[in-house]
């Protein structure tokens, strides 16, 4: 076959980051991780970026209850989501559930816009196999606060997915589609939110809403405090808190952590017990994914609870 001209592949190098928004396979692995940068890939985060700027419309559209009440309650949702599937089930198998069940909260997980089950899951096994050591990729004690918190999800060499770690999940060809297209659920959320507001502007005028404000709230500000409360145990509950364990890395417990992420502030109880579903150890020790899920044991919708 003739070469491409060197201009059509110069282009389609400058592109692949834009089409990456969308496609988060799309020449993903024509390179090793290994030669992959570790340097902000900032083109590849504008999306990321835009999500945080958009939290500035609260300016423009202001408020109203039930815009608020949205936000809080989907950062709730996704947060369990987060943490009881993307975390406790895909990460850490420590419970069973059906093809079903697995996939409707999977979708949920996606919607929280922090990429795919499987990559979520791949990097969080990888975390607990190096765990603060010099391999792990979002340590603080390795490279400070702020490359634990945010930073290491900028790198070019954390963006593509390493299926070794999750073969166990990439058998399932819903939750690869989840994983490659990891904005479309994300996407069609804020569409739905947009037009959820619009029609309450519409028959409940009195309410104060638009598709606008519900939009600033219910997705972008919702969105980004979800994102930092979650973020905040790769950095934080690496940093401070109590130690009850002692394990090989510098996990913490932190009641206020546990509270804002419904029960994974308890880290170090976590990395001591990691294969658990419960990680609130101590009866007051609030772990309100593990409630939550107990409570969907006794449904039947999830079983084998470790």
């Amino acid at each position: 076959m003739p070469e491409r001209p060197v201009f059509l592949s110069t282009l389609g190098k400058r592109l692949s980051p834009f089409i990456q928004w969308f496609d988060s396979e799309y020449k993903a692995h024509s390179r090793a991780a290994s030669e992959l940068s570790d340097k902000v890939q900032l083109t590849r985060i504008l999306p990321f970026i835009g999500l945080h700027l958009a939290c500035l419309g609260v300016f423009f559209v202001g408020w109203s209850w039930v815009a608020v009440v949205t936000a809080l309650a989907l950062y709730f949702i996704r947060m369990f989501a987060i943490t009881g599937f993307y975390h406790r089930y895909f990460s850490h198998r420590t419970f069973q559930t059906s093809r079903a069940a697995q996939f409707v909260f999977a979708l949920l997980g996606a919607s929280a816009a922090q990429r795919g089950p499987l990559w979520w899951a791949g990097h969080h096994r990888h975390h607990h196999r190096h765990s603060d050591d010099e391999e792990d990729v979002h340590s603080p004690l390795q490279r400070g606060f702020w490359w634990a918190h945010v930073g290491w999800i900028t790198s070019a060499k954390n963006f593509p997915t390493d299926y070794s770690r999750v073969r166990d999940l990439a058998k399932y060809p819903e939750l690869v589609f989840l994983n490659r297209f990891d904005t479309l659920v994300p996407t069609v959320l804020a569409l739905l939110l947009f037009g959820f507001g619009w029609l309450l502007g519409y028959v409940k005028p009195e309410w104060g809403t638009s598709g606008w404000q519900m939009l600033v709230w219910g997705f972008f500000i919702s969105t980004t405090i979800l994102f930092h409360a979650t973020a905040s145990i790769n950095s934080l509950a690496h940093l401070i808190g109590k130690r009850p364990f002692q394990t090989t890395d510098f996990s913490r417990n932190s009641f206020i952590l546990a509270l804002i992420t419904l029960g994974e502030g308890w880290h170090n109880n976590h990395h001591k017990f990691m294969t658990t579903m419960r990680q609130g150890i101590r009866w007051w020790e609030i772990d309100i994914t593990f409630y939550i899920l107990k409570l969907l044991s006794w449904t039947g919708v999830i079983w084998g609870t470790r």
